[in-house]
């Protein structure tokens, strides 16, 4: 299973907001519709390609509502997320499932929220610590070398 996880931004209550619109709803009425963490929305799909095709479909809706959209593919990675660019890219096939673990945003987790990412590159295939604030647990995502540099 491909999990795809949108966050709202801070003004929004996403579940809410994203709900209120018939045709986002429809669009997730098939999927069970989940919050790991503070004002987001996840739901599992069948594959990448499926993921990818779900945030398209809701792109008039992210654009007005969400900070950040992630995909959590296990033939990519088990424990870090791609990002909505990157995973485009890895489905489209511009980009080869090894080539994505050089650039990460990291985010602490706190009190359920995600908070304060943090930008690293990982040194000698490890990753640095999140070392931004004291957080019960992180999430990483893999970014594309432009939302790195941005």
């Amino acid at each position: 299973m491909t999990r795809v996880c949108i966050v709202g931004k801070p003004e929004v209550d996403l579940r809410t907001e994203l709900f209120a619109y018939e045709t986002a709803r429809r669009a997730l009425a098939t999927y069970d519709v989940r919050s790991p963490y503070e004002n987001t929305v996840a739901v599992d799909t069948v594959s990448l390609g499926a993921a990818v095709s779900l945030l398209n479909d809701l792109n008039w809706y992210l654009v007005r509502l969400a900070e950040e959209a992630f995909v959590l593919e296990p033939s990519v990675a088990d424990d870090e997320w791609l990002s909505r660019d990157l995973a485009a890219a890895v489905r489209d096939g511009d980009v080869r499932a090894p080539e994505t673990d050089a650039r990460l945003k990291v985010y602490g987790v706190e009190d359920g929220e995600l908070v304060e990412p943090m930008y690293v590159t990982r040194v000698q295939g490890e990753r640095p610590d999140y070392d931004l604030r004291d957080v019960e647990e992180t999430v990483v995502v893999r970014v594309t070398e432009a939302e790195f540099e941005a």
